[in-house]
């Protein structure tokens, strides 16, 4: 026969799941608000305040007007290229970094660490920065929001940790089968620390895919603009006229306090069908890389 738990513990796990409920709702209604005022009717939502359950009837004519507006588009392309060129760029460069960090013996290894840490902390400030970039002929450019946002301090901690977990024999057995650093790093390296790689990818893919605001610094062409500009402009700016097109004024309206809703939904969709794939990843992988320092 099991032991049965405690009173204590039975109204521990009883308090536990019903704070995690609140969370999960509260985390979560945003969301279905978003999804349900996108496909309501855009005169009963402007008409209603307060809590929404239900949509407002059912309408697509907002995802209509956002699918066949060439912004969204254009600002998806520009958005998948920069994710695309900043997976590539940030993930060789820290996965790089942080092998020859986590390598023991390496010539002022700590000095290097302790000036990497130093800039988690301290920086030149947005003026100076702005002008580098500027001086390096990026501005009005993709490039600039690639180039110099290569590597992010605190995933090459996490990445660092995680290589140093790898146990020192595999290294040494290679070594003596004649590897050099380079084969080590990408066939014994990298295979083992793939959780703690998959992490990195997606924190520094939704970094990027929510990226807008050095974007509105640095580019002029608004061909250029990534997905969150554009999502910006309609949502800040109120900025809807370009999705309305030929819609009298009562209805465009109408219509634009749903464009807003079912733009949010447009630009968020993609990440969230990526996360799945990535969530069994999260607890291990960071786990791995906080395991020592």
């Amino acid at each position: 026969m099991g032991i049965k738990p405690a009173f204590a513990d039975r109204i521990t796990d009883r308090v536990i799941i019903v704070i995690m409920l609140v969370l999960i709702i509260v985390t979560a209604y945003p969301l279905l608000y978003v999804i349900l005022a996108s496909i309501s009717d855009g005169a009963k939502m402007m008409a209603h305040s307060g809590i929404l359950l239900a949509p407002y009837g059912f309408h697509l004519d907002a995802y209509v007007k956002v699918l066949n507006n060439p912004g969204i588009w254009r600002g998806y392309f520009n958005t998948f290229t920069i994710v695309a060129a900043s997976l590539l760029v940030n993930m060789s460069v820290t996965s790089l970094t942080a092998y020859v960090l986590s390598r023991k013996g390496v010539f002022w290894n700590k000095t290097f660490i302790g000036i990497i840490l130093f800039t988690m902390f301290f920086n030149g400030g947005l003026i100076p920065f702005y002008l580098v970039v500027k001086g390096t002929g990026l501005m009005n450019s993709l490039w600039s929001l690639i180039i110099p946002f290569s590597i992010n301090t605190f995933n090459l901690i996490i990445m660092r940790t995680a290589f140093m977990a790898v146990p020192d024999s595999l290294e040494e057995s290679a070594t003596i089968d004649g590897a050099n650093h380079l084969t080590i790093f990408w066939r014994i390296v990298l295979p083992l620390s793939r959780p703690t790689l998959a992490v990195m990818a997606f924190y520094y893919m939704v970094e990027k895919w929510n990226a807008w605001f050095y974007a509105s610094l640095f580019l002029k062409d608004r061909d250029l603009f990534p997905l969150q500009l554009v999502l910006r402009e309609i949502l800040i700016s109120n900025s809807t006229d370009s999705l309305l097109g030929s819609v009298d004024l009562v209805s465009a309206v109408e219509l634009s306090e749903s464009i807003k809703y079912a733009t949010i939904v447009v630009a968020t969709i993609p990440i969230l069908c990526v996360f799945p794939f990535i969530q069994r990843y999260f607890v291990k992988g960071v786990m791995i890389g906080a395991v020592k320092g």
